[in-house]
C-alpha cells in the first residue's frame, strides 16, 4: 500500500480508501465485515462512510452502514487501526427522513452524536459536510444555474463555530467538505483564515474519474494552492469503468441494473468513451478498472482514492491498482480520448 497524509496534519492514511455506501443495500453486514477485514490486511487504514448510507437512501435503512462498521469495531477491537471519516447529510428531498434543518448547530450536534453512537466510537477522525445547504451544483449537473432562487443565508461562520466546539469536545478531530464548488470551498477556507480560532477544511470529497474530470476546472487549482486534498469518489463511475455494462446483457446484481435511475455515467457519450478507454487498456495489457483507478492515483491533488466493491474479487482488483504504473504512452492515450470526449458524465 502507498500512503499520504491528511493535509495540515500528521495523520497518515492509505492512498486507497475503503468506501462503504453499498453496505445495507447491495451488501450484507457479514460481507461488509469481510471487506473491512480484507482491506485492513492489505494496508488500507482509511474508511469512509456517512449517515446517509446505504444509498439509495431509504428511511427504513437510515444509517445502517454506520451500524455495520460500529459492530465490526466492537467485534474486532480495530478502532485504533482505522482513520474514520463520516458525513452529515445535507438538505435535500431525499434526506427529509433524516432532518430538514440543514447544518444548524442542533443539527450538527445531533448528527455527530448519532454517528458516534452507531459507530461505537468516542471520536471521528474526519467529519464532512456531505453537500452544500445552498442551491449550487448538484449531482448530474455541470455547474451553477444563475437563474435559481436561493433563500440561503450565509451561515458558514456559524457552521465552523459549531464544528470548532465539537473538535474542542474531542468528538471530531478534523473537518472536510464534499460535493463542494470552488466558491464554497474558498468561502470556508477564507472564513477560517480571517477567524483563526475556527477549524480549517482539510479535504474535499468530490467525484473524479476518467468520465468526470470536472474537478480539474477550478477546484484542482484551489486544491493545490490551498492544500485541501481531494478524496475522489466514484473513480469507476458506478462501476461503468470496469467495462461490465458494455455487454449486451447487463450483470444481474450490478448497481445500475438494480437502480436504473443511477444513470449519471451511462449515457451514450459516456458509453462511447468507456469503449475507447477499454480498448486502450486492452492494448496495453491492463484491465479497464485498474487503468481507471491507477489514473486517479497519479493526480497531484489526490489525497485518497475511495473505492467501493460488492464482492471480494472486485475489492481485490481495485486495491491492486495501487501497484499499477501507467506508462507515458497510456497516459497520452487517456488524454487523447479525453480531448475527443471530455467529461461525458456530469
Amino acid at each position: 500500500m502507498k500512503y499520504t497524509r491528511i493535509p495540515h496534519t500528521d495523520i497518515r492514511i492509505s492512498k486507497i480508501c475503503l468506501g462503504t455506501m453499498t453496505w445495507g443495500r447491495q451488501n450484507t453486514e457479514e460481507e461488509g465485515h469481510e471487506q473491512m477485514d480484507y482491506a485492513l490486511d492489505q494496508g488500507i487504514n482509511f474508511f469512509d462512510t456517512a449517515e446517509l448510507y446505504p444509498v439509495p437512501a431509504k428511511k427504513e435503512l437510515y444509517a445502517v452502514t454506520e451500524e455495520f462498521i460500529g459492530n465490526w469495531f466492537k467485534k474486532t477491537g480495530n478502532r485504533d487501526k482505522v482513520v474514520l471519516a463520516t458525513k452529515i447529510a445535507g438538505r435535500a428531498d431525499f434526506t427529509k427522513h433524516i432532518r430538514t434543518t440543514g447544518f444548524s448547530k442542533d443539527s450538527l450536534v445531533q448528527a455527530v452524536e448519532g454517528s458516534l453512537k452507531r459507530l461505537q466510537t468516542d471520536y471521528i477522525d474526519l467529519y464532512q459536510l456531505h453537500w452544500p445547504e445552498r442551491n449550487t451544483n448538484y449531482f448530474g449537473e455541470r455547474g451553477f444555474d444563475a437563474h435559481i432562487i436561493d433563500v440561503w443565508e450565509d451561515n458558514i461562520h456559524q457552521v465552523l463555530e459549531t464544528l470548532r466546539d465539537l473538535v474542542a469536545e474531542g468528538k471530531i478531530r478534523h473537518v472536510g467538505l464534499s460535493n463542494e464548488s470552488p466558491w464554497g470551498t474558498m468561502r470556508f477556507l477564507e472564513e477560517s483564515k480571517v477567524h483563526q480560532d475556527l477549524p480549517r477544511m482539510l479535504t474535499i470529497q468530490n467525484p473524479y474519474s476518467l468520465l468526470n474530470r470536472l474537478f480539474e476546472v477550478g477546484l484542482s487549482e484551489v486544491s493545490m494552492r490551498e492544500s485541501i486534498g481531494l478524496l475522489a469518489y466514484s473513480p469507476l463511475g458506478f462501476g461503468v469503468l470496469s467495462g461490465k455494462y458494455l455487454t449486451e446483457i447487463p450483470p444481474r446484481k450490478a448497481r445500475m441494473t438494480l437502480f436504473p435511475n443511477y444513470s449519471r455515467y451511462s449515457g451514450d457519450t459516456a458509453t462511447e468513451a468507456t469503449r475507447k478507454y477499454q480498448q486502450l487498456a486492452q492494448e496495453h495489457g491492463l484491465s479497464l478498472a485498474q487503468m481507471a483507478l491507477a489514473f486517479v492515483n497519479t493526480r497531484p491533488f489526490l489525497t485518497s482514492n475511495i473505492i467501493g466493491a460488492t464482492t471480494l474479487e472486485q475489492l481485490k482488483e481495485n486495491i491492486e491498482s495501487i501497484d499499477v504504473d501507467l506508462s507515458d504512452e497510456v497516459l497520452d492515450g487517456i488524454e487523447a480520448i479525453h480531448k475527443e470526449i471530455p467529461n461525458p458524465a456530469p
